[in-house]
């Protein structure tokens, strides 16, 4: 394996061809290398996503070349740090674009970076399967045609959240929104949504990605005394709110949070001020509690396994983003070989993949492929996740 890594313009390239491929083997014009670009927040706010992610699609690359790769080609990953920058992972991007010609792009992890990079795929007609989650990435479907992504739409974790409270008897409800791409999308579906579910939104609070106190924000929603309150954030601001819903004693009112919060490293970063804290998350999380029979839970555990024997750490939902979209990738290099026009159809018509964020149905109206159903309530128990009640 080769690697080089350089700064932010950043470019990791991760060459895994021909040294995992076979001792000996020569690649000739026959066997030619398959080509993907992985575009992801390796450093910068986001790396908490691009981190698992990265070792994830690592992992999946170097066990398909190890198996003789794709149809006798080995599969070369070029992986993009777009350091959690919009701007940077445009540009880095277009730049690839021109000069790899590589078939088929994943990620980026963030919604405001897929945001950003949507429209130049979408014109240069190179399938793009994103890691994040506004469903604004792949809608209009009919303006995003080459765009698809793998994490269940912010619109589908909030019809869950929604349902679970109502079976709860909580009607009335603060927000809390952070003020970026994630935050924004996050923020409209919870609005938009909340009066077909019988939901009143009592309190409306935003504050910035780089905010380090927000006292005032919970304490205006306190004054409200809603029944329930819901945060959309990732990074540090989502450690935040829960320390600071701690610290003057909100706890007897229940805290939702996003499914960006679906790592154990934010749990154990919080310790027992997590106890109790409840949100969505896709089954990949949970796969040891799912009961036999459960379709996903086999592949779930198998890539638990992998990689926590590998990594040394819990795997997460963002790793599990990085595992369908290489999954799904490679299926349709499998199926179509490296025409991007035939990888998008190919991935268009998905039917019946058993994922670690669901069972996915793509079809030519829905480019995520998910439902409501694909996603569980989780409660932190113990430091651990556990089946909501």
């Amino acid at each position: 394996m080769k690697r080089k890594i350089v700064g932010c313009t950043a470019i990791i390239f991760i060459m895994i061809s021909s040294l995992l491929f076979g001792a000996g083997r020569i690649t000739s014009a026959q066997n030619e290398p398959y080509k993907i670009v992985v575009v992801l927040s390796v450093t910068g706010g986001g790396s908490f996503l691009g981190d698992p992610e990265k070792k994830t699609v690592e992992m999946i690359a170097e066990e398909v070349n190890k198996n003789g790769g794709i149809d006798g080609h080995p599969l070369e990953l070029i992986i993009v740090d777009d350091e959690s920058d919009p701007t940077k992972c445009n540009l880095a991007v277009k730049k690839l674009i021109k000069t790899d010609k590589a078939p088929l792009i994943l990620g980026p992890s963030v919604s405001g970076n897929s945001l950003a990079v949507a429209g130049v795929a979408e014109e240069a007609q190179i399938p793009l399967i994103s890691f994040a989650a506004s469903n604004k990435i792949v809608t209009p479907v009919e303006n995003h045609k080459f765009i698809f992504k793998v994490a269940p739409s912010d619109s589908l974790v909030v019809e869950k959240m929604f349902n679970y409270m109502k079976s709860k008897g909580i009607s009335k409800i603060a927000i809390l929104t952070v003020s970026d791409g994630f935050g924004a999308s996050g923020r409209e579906e919870l609005v938009k949504l909340a009066p077909a579910n019988g939901i009143e939104i009592i309190a409306d609070e935003r504050y910035g990605p780089q905010d380090a106190d927000l006292t005032a924000q919970m304490t205006k929603i306190r004054s409200t005394r809603p029944q329930a309150i819901v945060n959309w954030s990732t990074g540090p601001t989502q450690i935040l709110v829960v320390k600071t819903w701690r610290d003057l004693a909100m706890d007897s009112i229940p805290l939702y949070q996003s499914h960006g919060f679906g790592s154990l490293k934010n749990v154990e970063m919080l310790g027992k001020a997590a106890e109790g804290v409840l949100l969505p998350l896709s089954r990949v999380n949970v796969g040891d509690l799912l009961p036999e029979g459960q379709p996903q839970k086999k592949k779930i555990l198998e890539y638990k396994s992998a990689y926590e024997a590998r990594y040394k750490e819990p795997i997460s939902a963002f790793g599990g983003h990085a595992w369908d979209g290489m999954e799904l990738a490679v299926s349709a290099l499998k199926a179509v070989g490296p025409d991007p026009a035939k990888i998008r159809d190919s991935i268009e018509n998905t039917e019946g993949f058993i994922g670690m964020h669901g069972i996915f149905n793509m079809s030519e109206r829905d480019h995520n492929g998910l439902s409501k159903e694909d996603l569980v309530m989780i409660e932190v128990m113990d430091s651990r996740w556990a089946l909501a009640k």
